[in-house]
């Protein structure tokens, strides 16, 4: 591995490490991230449960925690996140029967965490999920310990609506712990049809809406996006834009994201990675391919113009 003083604000997404990535091709991704400046790492301990044999997950944390072992140091140049809630509570329960936030469900899912990981912190410990079967007061207590004992840096909230992020920052700072600072969702250049979610996002405010988004502005909130490039579907042929997106507005917005690329030499793709971090939104990139890697690497690197983003944020 070869250091960089290069730092990228990209984020690789590690979710398919361990199951549908065998070890060896998550390694190279992992060392070429890294090697390309990348510095925060997103999993979850209910990685990837959809692709495996026993219907539980932790393979992506069991993959990170090897990689760290093999790579002497390199846990210090890195950042992690990971997630609790999600993992179901036995094979094939999801999403009716999850783990939940509770306090002994945090607990567990945190133990594991770091055993999986190696580690003995994680800089970024999220919510994945809402659980309305726990008030978010008791979660916000049940993380508090870890904070407290220097485990966890800091704390985000996946996939909530804004006025439980409101409520859990609020009684975190009441109690004297660190409030949530991230939120994570789904978002893209392209709008879906309101009110409707996007293929495989099971969250009912899984998708980063103008209420959250004007909240995470005002309360300088971190906001990180999954799924950013719709799975390759703004430059793969092959791959269609998602039905949700089916609607007049995308059709122009494709022709203003089409034209800014090609006056720039680029990949659509990378304008719209460009696109979000111009408007303050961390891209996570989920991809399994090195020229992937490098292609969002590059884009996130690209810096538009004030035209540029007149253009695109114009665009119905």
């Amino acid at each position: 591995m070869t250091p960089t003083t290069h730092i990228s604000p990209l984020v690789l997404g590690a979710m398919l490490f361990g199951t549908r990535l065998d070890e060896k091709t998550s390694f190279d991704l992992l060392d070429r991230f890294v090697d390309g400046g990348g510095v925060w790492i997103d999993t979850a301990d209910c990685y990837a449960f959809w692709e495996s044999r026993s219907g539980h997950g932790g393979q992506s944390e069991t993959v990170l925690g090897r990689w760290f072992a093999a790579r002497p140091g390199v846990r210090e140049r890195v950042r992690i996140s990971t997630k609790f809630g999600a993992e179901p509570r036995w094979a094939g329960s999801w999403p009716e029967h999850f783990e939940g936030t509770s306090t002994r469900a945090v607990r567990t899912a945190f133990e594991g965490s770091l055993r999986r990981l190696g580690t003995d912190h994680i800089d970024l410990l999220w919510w994945h999920t809402e659980d309305r079967s726990t008030p978010v007061e008791e979660t916000v207590e049940a993380v508090a310990p870890f904070v407290a004992a220097g485990q966890v840096a800091r704390v985000g909230m996946s996939n909530h609506p804004a006025w439980l992020v409101e409520r859990a920052r609020r009684h975190a700072r009441d109690a004297g712990t660190v409030p949530v600072d991230a939120v994570q969702l789904s978002a893209t250049y392209l709008r879906p049809r309101p009110g409707a979610l996007p293929e495989g996002n099971v969250h009912p405010f899984g998708v980063l809406d103008d209420e959250l988004a004007d909240y995470a502005r005002v309360h300088a909130l971190d906001v990180w996006a999954y799924t950013p490039l719709l799975s390759g579907a703004y430059d793969n042929p092959a791959k269609v834009v998602p039905e949700v997106y089916d609607h007049p507005g995308t059709a122009r917005r494709l022709e203003a994201l089409t034209q800014v690329a090609g006056d720039l030499g680029v990949a659509r793709g990378q304008v719209v990675l460009a696109w979000l971090l111009a408007h303050g939104v961390r891209p996570i990139l989920g991809g399994s391919k090195p020229e992937q890697l490098d292609a969002a690497l590059a884009g996130v690197r690209l810096v538009l113009t004030a035209e540029d983003l007149r253009r695109l944020d114009t665009a119905p």
